[in-house]
C-alpha cells in the first residue's frame, strides 16, 4: 500500500476537496468551500494546511462563528442539500458560538461540517488559553456542548482517527434521511502532527444517493386510504422541495383534484399561479389554506415534521380521520398514527400517478378558485391599510391605544403599516429573486402574503426560528446562486442579534439586500405577551426616560460600506428598491413601520405557556382559554 506523509489537517483538507455526490446521474463536487475564523486552536493547523495544500475549495473569512455557520446553512439550504460548506473555529468561545447554528441545522435537516479547535490531546500545557476545567471530568471541553445538536460528533486525538471519522461523517452528510450538522473536534496539537496515510484514502470519492422507492405494500395501503377519502389535502413540506417533486405534485393535484397547501420549508416548491395551490397552512397560514385543511378528511403529508405551527398545536386537523406520511425519516412518518411511507417523495408520487386510477375528490367545481379569490381580496386589504391619528384599529388590536400608536408614528416619523411593506416588496422585486427570513413577525407575514413566482425562491428558516439567520443566511444563498438577487427580510430585533456576515458579503463582493423593518422593539413577542393578558413589559425599545428609540440603522450599514436607503412611506420604498437593483454591492433599506400592523392569525391557535396564578384577571382568562382549547387538541 502506497502512503503519503501529511499532517492531520492536511489530510482533512485533501479529503474534503475530493468528495462528490451523485443524484439522478448528476455528479457534483460536494464541499464547495470552508468558512474560517482563525485563532490559536486552528490557525497553525487547518490554517497552514489550507495554505500548503493544492485545493479548489473556496475559502472565506467569517466575522462571527455563528454568523458564518448560518451562512453555510443558507448555502446548503439554497443548493437543496447537494453541496455544503465546512466551518472552522478556534477552541473555546469560537467553538461555543457554533452551538446555535448547529441547532438551526439539526432542526432543519441541513448538512454542515463544523471543525472546532480543541484542547491538547497530550494535556501537557493544560489548561490552555480558553480552556475551562472541570474537577470531575478532564475530558469535557466547550466542544461537548455541540453533542446535543450534532447528527455525528467526534474528537480527534490521534492523526489516524481522522480517516474513520471522515468516512462516517460524510455518510451522514450525504444521506438525505440522516443529514444535518456534523462536528469533528480537532485537538490543536494533533492538527499539526503527521502520519503516513494510505494514498487511496484521498482518491475521488463519489457518494451515490439513490432515490428510495416505496414498497408495493406501502403504495397499496395508501391508495386504499385515499380512495376512501372525499376531501383530502396534500401538505407540502421541505422534503418535497429537496426531492424536487414539483412536476409530480402538480400532476397528482390536477389529475385527482387535490388541493396543495404548504409549510414554511415547502414554500416555493409550487408557484402561486397554480390553480390548486392555496398557500401557507397553520398558525401563520392563509384563510383559504386553513379552511380547506380544517375540512379535510385525509392529510397527505409530504416531507413535513408536523411542528406545532403546522398543526396549530394539534388543533388544525379538525375532521381528518387518516394521515398518510411520506418521509425518508421513519420516525417522522409515524406521526399522527399515519400510514407510514418511508420513501422519496418524487418516487411515491410517481407510483400514485400510475396506480390511483380514476379516483377524484368531491370538492365542488370552482371551490379552490372561490376561496383563493376571497384570500386575494383580504391580501389586497392588508396591502393598502391607511393609518390615521384619530381612530386607527391595527391588525393586532386592543394592545396599544391611539395615543401610543401616535407616539410611535411621531418618534419613528412614519405612518407605514408593516403588511403594506411586505406586499409591496413582493410586487416590486424581480420575480426570480430569493427571499430569506427567519424570526419575529415577518415569517407570519410572508407565509401568508408572499407569493412565490419562481422555484426555490423562499429561503425561510423556521425549524429553529433563529433570530440572526436572515443576513447571514442571505450571504450563503447568494454564494449558492450569485446570479439572483437575494433579499434578507428582518426586524430590528433580529438585526441587533446578528448581522456579522454583512461585512463578509461586502468583502467578497456577494451582494445581498437587507430589508430592515424597524418598529423599535421585539414586536412579535410583545404581541404574544399582551395577547395573553400581560402588560407591555421589556419588549419595546424605550430608553431610561421611557422614550421610543429611533435608531438610524442605515448608518450602521453605511459604516461597513453598504449602499443605504431610508424609507417611511411606499413611494420611498419603491424608489429604494429600484435604486438598490442598480447597486453592485450590498444594500440596506431601513424601513420604519408602526407596531401592531403585522398580520394576525386566521382561525388558528397556538399552545403557549400561560401563568395559572396572576394578579391580573386578563392573564387568568388567557390561562382558562388555553385549558379549554386543549380539550379540543389531539393528545399525540
Amino acid at each position: 500500500m502506497n502512503t503519503i506523509k501529511l499532517t492531520t489537517a492536511q489530510a482533512l483538507i485533501r479529503f474534503l476537496d475530493n468528495q462528490y455526490i451523485n443524484i439522478d446521474g448528476e455528479e457534483i463536487k460536494f464541499v464547495e468551500g470552508i468558512f474560517n475564523i482563525f485563532g490559536h486552536g486552528n490557525v497553525l493547523g487547518i490554517g497552514q494546511a489550507l495554505q500548503d495544500e493544492q485545493h479548489s475549495l473556496k475559502v472565506y473569512q467569517g466575522k462571527n462563528e455563528q454568523g458564518m455557520a448560518l451562512a453555510a446553512i443558507g448555502f446548503a439550504k439554497q443548493r437543496k442539500r447537494k453541496q455544503i460548506f465546512a466551518c472552522t473555529s478556534s477552541v473555546g468561545p469560537g467553538a461555543a458560538n457554533f452551538v446555535t447554528a448547529a441547532g438551526v441545522a439539526i432542526s432543519n435537516n441541513i448538512p454542515v461540517l463544523l471543525l472546532p479547535g480543541e484542547t491538547f490531546a497530550t494535556r501537557q500545557p493544560d489548561p490552555v488559553l480558553q480552556q475551562f476545567e472541570r474537577e470531575d471530568d478532564l475530558t469535557l471541553t466547550t466542544n461537548d456542548t455541540l453533542r446535543a445538536v450534532s447528527k455525528f460528533w467526534d474528537r480527534i486525538t490521534r492523526p489516524e482517527q481522522i480517516m474513520s471519522s471522515l468516512l462516517r461523517a460524510f455518510e451522514i452528510l450525504t444521506n438525505p434521511a440522516t443529514t444535518g450538522p456534523v462536528t469533528i473536534c480537532l485537538s490543536q496539537d494533533v492538527e499539526g502532527e503527521s502520519y503516513d496515510y494510505p494514498e487511496e484514502f484521498f482518491v475521488k470519492r463519489i457518494h451515490y444517493v439513490d432515490r428510495r422507492k416505496p414498497s408495493i405494500r406501502e403504495v397499496k395501503h395508501s391508495i386504499d386510504v385515499i380512495k376512501d377519502a372525499k376531501l383530502p389535502v396534500i401538505l407540502v413540506g421541505g422534503g418535497a422541495k429537496y426531492s424536487e417533486a414539483t412536476e409530480q405534485l402538480i400532476a397528482v393535484s390536477k389529475k385527482y383534484n387535490i388541493p396543495l397547501v404548504e409549510t414554511h420549508a415547502g414554500k416555493s416548491t409550487i408557484l402561486y399561479n397554480f390553480e390548486n395551490y392555496l398557500g401557507g397552512n397553520g398558525i401563520l397560514g392563509t384563510s383559504c389554506a386553513n379552511e380547506v385543511v380544517q375540512s379535510a378528511d385525509l392529510i397527505i403529508g409530504l416531507g413535513t415534521r408536523y411542528t406545532d405551527f403546522t398543526t396549530c398545536s394539534k388543533t388544525q386537523f379538525k375532521n381528518a380521520k387518516k394521515f398518510i406520511n411520506v418521509n425518508l425519516s421513519r420516525m417522522q412518518s409515524y406521526k399522527f398514527d399515519g400510514v407510514s411511507i418511508v420513501a422519496d417523495i418524487k418516487e411515491y408520487l410517481t407510483e400514485l400517478l400510475a396506480n390511483l386510477e380514476n379516483y377524484t375528490t368531491e370538492y365542488s367545481d370552482n371551490y379552490f378558485e372561490e376561496i383563493k379569490e376571497k384570500w386575494n381580496v383580504e391580501r389586497e386589504r392588508l396591502a393598502s391599510i391607511s393609518f390615521n391619528r384619530e381612530n386607527f384599529t391595527p391588525e393586532i388590536e386592543g394592545h396599544f391605544d391611539q395615543n401610543i400608536l401616535n407616539e410611535y408614528a411621531d418618534d419613528l416619523n412614519t405612518n407605514l403599516p408593516q403588511s403594506n411593506v411586505i406586499v409591496a416588496l413582493n410586487d416590486l422585486i424581480d420575480k426570480d429573486s430569493i427571499m430569506v427570513a427567519a424570526a419575529g413577525s415577518i415569517p407570519g407575514d410572508v407565509q401568508k402574503l408572499w407569493n412565490s413566482y419562481s422555484y426555490n425562491s423562499y429561503n425561510l428558516e423556521y425549524g429553529y426560528s433563529c433570530m440572526g439567520y436572515e443576513v447571514n443566511g442571505a450571504l450563503g444563498a447568494k454564494i449558492a446562486e450569485p446570479n439572483r438577487e437575494v433579499y434578507a427580510l428582518l426586524g430590528d430585533g433580529s438585526f441587533n442579534m446578528l448581522h456579522s456576515e454583512l461585512l463578509t458579503s461586502l468583502q467578497y463582493g456577494y451582494k445581498v439586500n437587507v430589508v430592515l423593518l424597524d418598529n423599535s422593539g421585539f414586536g412579535c413577542i410583545n404581541n404574544l405577551q399582551m395577547g395573553n393578558g400581560s402588560d407591555s413589559y421589556f419588549c419595546e425599545f424605550r430608553d431610561k426616560n421611557n422614550q421610543i428609540m429611533n435608531v438610524d440603522y442605515a448608518k450602521v450599514a453605511e459604516g461597513y460600506g453598504a449602499e443605504v436607503y431610508r424609507v417611511t412611506n411606499l413611494v420611498e420604498l419603491k424608489d429604494a428598491i429600484e435604486q438598490s437593483k442598480k447597486s453592485e454591492k450590498s444594500t440596506l433599506i431601513d424601513i420604519k413601520v408602526l407596531p401592531k400592523t403585522m398580520t394576525r392569525g386566521y382561525d388558528s391557535w397556538w399552545n403557549i405557556g400561560v401563568s395559572s396564578i396572576s394578579n391580573k384577571q386578563e392573564v387568568l382568562d388567557a390561562y382558562n382559554d388555553k385549558e379549554n382549547k386543549l380539550k379540543e387538541a389531539r393528545k399525540y
